[in-house]
């Protein structure tokens, strides 16, 4: 499991995990963002990867037990 020591998220990642929490679709982020749907989901997959998550919810609530966002 992924200790909060070695778990570094980009400020990018972070900014998408907290509209995720606010339940924007990666369209909706990407539109608030100024970046594509695709660059979002890019960082997401990156943040869950790092928090070896399998969904986008599962991330959001382990970065935020982590306290990480």
């Amino acid at each position: 499991m992924a200790d909060v020591q070695e778990v570094v998220l980009s400020e990018r990642e972070k900014q998408c995990l907290r509209w995720i929490e606010r339940g924007k679709s990666s369209w909706a982020i990407g539109v608030i963002l100024n970046v594509s749907e695709n660059t979002v989901n890019f960082h997401v997959k990156n943040a869950m990867r790092k928090l070896e998550t399998t969904s986008r919810t599962q991330c959001v609530v382990k970065a935020r037990r982590l306290g990480l966002i």
